[in-house]
C-alpha cells in the first residue's frame, strides 16, 4: 500500500490506528480472493460484524457503505468481514486469526506491523454462512400515530390498531 494511499485512508477516518490497518488488510484480502475493486453501487456487499475503526477502511477502499445499501452491520462483535460479489456470485468471509495480537509491541509499532503483513497472515478465509442480502429498498414513510413523525413503513408496529414507530412501540417479550 502507497503512502499516499495510507494518508488519505487516514484523513478519511481522522488518525491512524491499529484498526484502520486492518480494515485496509481485509480489503487488500478481498481484492485478492474476490477481485474486489471500489464499488460504484451495490455490485460489492460487505457485511461486517463490527463497528470499529476498520469499517472506514472498507468504505473508503471497498466503496461499501450504508447509504448504498451496500455495507451491512451484523454485530457479533468479531473481526469479521463477509464479502459478496453480485456479478459473479463469489463470497469469502475474512476474519482475523487469533494469532494477530498486540503482544509486546506499542500501537504504532503493531500498527506498521499489521500494514507490513501479507492479507494471508492476518485473516483466515471462510465460507460465509450466510446468504448474499438483497439489494436495497425504498419504503414509503408512515405516520406514527403517537409522535407524529414519518417512519418507513416496514419498521412500524401496531399497537391496538394504532400505527407505531419503534421508538413509541414498547416491545413484548417473555423472555425467550
Amino acid at each position: 500500500m502507497s503512502d499516499t494511499l495510507w494518508d488519505r485512508c487516514v484523513a478519511f477516518h481522522g488518525h491512524e490506528c491499529p484498526g484502520l490497518a486492518i480494515g485496509i488488510k481485509v480489503c487488500e484480502a478481498a481484492r485478492r480472493h474476490l477481485g474486489i475493486v471500489f464499488s460504484a453501487d451495490e455490485q460489492v456487499v460487505c457485511v461486517t460484524e463490527n463497528d470499529a475503526c476498520c469499517v472506514d477502511a472498507i468504505q473508503f477502499l471497498a466503496g461499501c457503505s450504508v447509504g448504498k445499501g451496500n455495507l451491512i452491520f451484523r454485530n457479533r462483535g468479531k473481526m469479521a468481514f463477509t464479502f459478496f460479489r453480485r456479478d459473479t456470485g463469489e463470497r469469502a468471509r475474512f476474519v482475523l486469526k487469533n494469532s494477530i495480537s498486540r503482544g509486546e509491541l506499542d500501537r504504532p509499532a503493531f500498527q506498521r506491523a499489521l500494514l507490513e503483513m501479507d492479507p494471508d497472515d492476518v485473516f483466515d478465509k471462510k465460507e460465509p454462512t450466510f446468504s448474499l442480502p438483497e439489494t436495497a429498498r425504498l419504503f414509503a414513510g408512515v405516520i406514527c400515530e403517537q409522535c407524529g413523525e414519518s417512519t418507513a413503513e416496514h419498521m412500524v408496529r401496531l399497537k391496538e390498531g394504532h400505527k407505531l414507530c419503534l421508538d413509541c412501540f414498547d416491545e413484548y417479550s417473555r423472555g425467550w
